[in-house]
């Protein structure tokens, strides 16, 4: 048994020394210095938890802990463990807020016992403090849970896949007028990046109102709600009846939206060795965003509102002829979100 655990942590230093991984503690390997690294994992009494941890040092000196539970393996720094302590002395469960000082905590800091009492870890401190965690608590909170979690589901999609999922609008009012109808539109919202209202009377005040029962409307320099049609003096190629390539808004705001072609600045602050890589990462971006299958069209019709995402969804229009009026606003995405939690959804 142990030696095949020496020869398991054997292959894991060649694979480490292979990928170029520095650390002195591994330089001129002996049985000795290997030997006891291999002994140390501790199980449970209660072989139907089926967890087991054991204690590392790094090449700082300081400890960690290693905890298999739940098919999952994690890595807890000591500091994290006690900086997370849920004690009443360090931790406020009303306000979900901290009492203990994270820069008292010592870097190197290690628990002098550690047992493990059916679901809960206890750990005591070197001042006599007693941290417990229930193991599912860890496997939640751990970054190799959280990589296992799913926050909300994304699909990254392009135009056969949003069209093949007929994708349902909401009504107008189910969206004003009930929790499930809001519910809907912004799990549509989250999974795709756009969603659609259908029979909005086509005004500006319902469009407003529409926006309202999300969140609050932004204001900017547009002023609260934007309402235009073709109008060259403005300066701007959105009030023309040009076509408009793929963009997102406000990038020239302190807190952009996203990515626009249109007003980009003059690339003053990017050296001149630098320069022809970024125009290259620029080429490589706009052939991805102009391929057909990247591109979903829709027209828009009077009844007809449509929300994007910026942060995932660029957007854009063809060329027209004849008369067009458009209304919209902007929305903060984190009162957005927030809406969409209140609601039960994990955004």
């Amino acid at each position: 048994m142990w030696c095949h655990r020496l020869s398991h942590l054997q292959r894991s230093l060649q694979n480490l020394l292979r990928r170029g991984v520095t650390c002195w503690a591994f330089q001129q390997p002996s049985f000795k210095s290997l030997f006891p690294l291999a002994i140390h994992w501790h199980h449970t009494a209660s072989e139907s938890l089926n967890c087991a941890w054991q204690q590392h040092e790094d090449h700082f000196e300081c400890f960690s802990l290693e905890l298999q539970y739940a098919n999952t393996v994690m890595r807890f720094d000591y500091v994290w463990l006690r900086d997370h302590c849920r004690s009443a002395s360090c931790y406020n469960s009303k306000t979900h807020q901290r009492s203990l000082d994270t820069a008292s905590v010592d870097l190197c800091i290690k628990p002098k016992t550690i047992r493990l009492d059916e679901t809960t870890l206890f750990f005591t401190w070197p001042d006599g403090h007693v941290t417990k965690y229930d193991l599912d608590w860890l496997v939640r909170n751990s970054y190799e849970g959280q990589k296992q979690k799913v926050i909300q589901p994304r699909i990254l999609w392009n135009a056969e896949i949003y069209q093949r999922a007929q994708v349902p609008s909401v009504d107008f009012q189910s969206f004003l007028e009930t929790n499930e109808g809001l519910k809907n539109f912004l799990q549509n919202f989250l999974l795709y990046g756009i969603a659609f209202v259908e029979n909005v009377p086509p005004t500006q005040e319902h469009t407003e109102k529409l926006a309202e029962r999300i969140s609050l409307i932004r204001e900017t320099i547009y002023g609260r709600m934007w309402y235009f049609t073709s109008d060259f003096s403005r300066g701007d190629t959105a009030y023309t009846k040009l076509a408009l390539d793929r963009h997102t808004d406000t990038t020239y705001f302190q807190e952009p939206c996203g990515y626009n072609n249109y007003d980009r600045a003059v690339i003053n602050t990017v050296p001149y060795d630098v320069v022809h890589r970024w125009y290259a990462a620029h080429r490589t971006l706009t052939v991805e965003l102009r391929r057909p299958e990247n591109e979903f069209w829709v027209k828009l019709k009077p009844g007809r509102v449509l929300f994007i995402d910026n942060w995932r969804v660029l957007h854009g229009r063809e060329s027209f002829t004849g008369y067009r009026q458009l209304c919209g606003c902007y929305l903060s995405r984190d009162d957005v979100l927030n809406t969409a939690r209140l609601l039960g959804l994990q955004a």
